[in-house]
């Protein structure tokens, strides 16, 4: 089943490196289709900046995303020693480990969530971030699902890499000081419309995105209009779906 549904995410994700893809956007299908394919309860993704610094470039949830800042503030965590070690990190009981990473444990733990994993993203010697799954099932993990993981890492880090031809180190920094600047246009634009329809982060990115997809917009593009007031957005709830054929 888990093979299944990972050929039907290797096609989507193929699917959106279009001329111009949205870096921020395709990294947040990762994460979401990361949870849909691997059966887990969150997914978080830090990248590397220019100055090899991790940053949160996305996650599939607003909680998985303050996980993944909480291991930036306290600099420990599954997914900084994955990204220093290029190594998957597996821990199927938190409580187990708690002493390697003390805060980031307890946080976890607080939040629900019992296991987690880590996969680099990178080719060859080259490592660019990491991807957390987090679980919330007080069992051990499927066998498949770390390498599964690392197969959908993979993808996408070759992707990030190799799009638009050779220059793989030019095109990545130039792709992540952009998507940088847009990330916190688009939290503003969360923000704002979360207030004004009164709904949850979370929906209001989802509505967000469907609308910039629905309407052939870019989601960084989209946002900053948004937040700058020069689009409104009157009908945001029924233009997020696409218009009927």
């Amino acid at each position: 089943m888990h093979e299944r549904r990972l050929a039907t995410v290797f096609v989507e994700l193929a699917d959106n490196l279009v001329a111009d893809f949205d870096l921020i956007d395709f990294l947040w299908l990762l994460t979401d289709r990361s949870v849909r394919t691997l059966d887990i309860a969150a997914a978080g993704l830090l990248l590397a900046d220019t100055d090899g610094q991790l940053r949160v470039m996305a996650a599939s949830s607003d909680e998985a995303r303050l996980m993944e800042l909480l291991q930036l503030q306290h600099d420990s965590g599954p997914c900084l020693t994955c990204y220093r070690t290029a190594a998957p990190v597996v821990v199927p009981d938190l409580a187990m480990e708690a002493h390697r990473w003390p805060r980031f444990a307890e946080e976890a733990r607080r939040r629900g969530y019992t296991g987690v994993q880590a996969v680099p993203m990178r080719l060859r010697d080259e490592v660019i971030g990491a991807l957390n799954l987090f679980h919330t099932a007080a069992k051990p993990f499927a066998p498949d699902i770390t390498p599964l993981a690392q197969a959908l890492a993979d993808v996408a880090t070759i992707s990030v890499l190799q799009q638009r031809g050779a220059a793989r180190r030019e095109l990545l920094n130039e792709q992540l000081e952009n998507a940088l600047q847009t990330r916190v246009v688009i939290e503003q634009a969360k923000g704002k419309l979360a207030e004004r329809l009164d709904v949850g982060m979370e929906e209001a990115f989802t509505l967000l995105r469907a609308y910039a997809r629905s309407h052939n917009r870019r989601l960084s593009e989209l946002a900053a209009a948004f937040v700058e007031g020069t689009e409104a957005l009157a009908d945001l709830r029924s233009g997020a779906q696409p218009p009927p054929a």
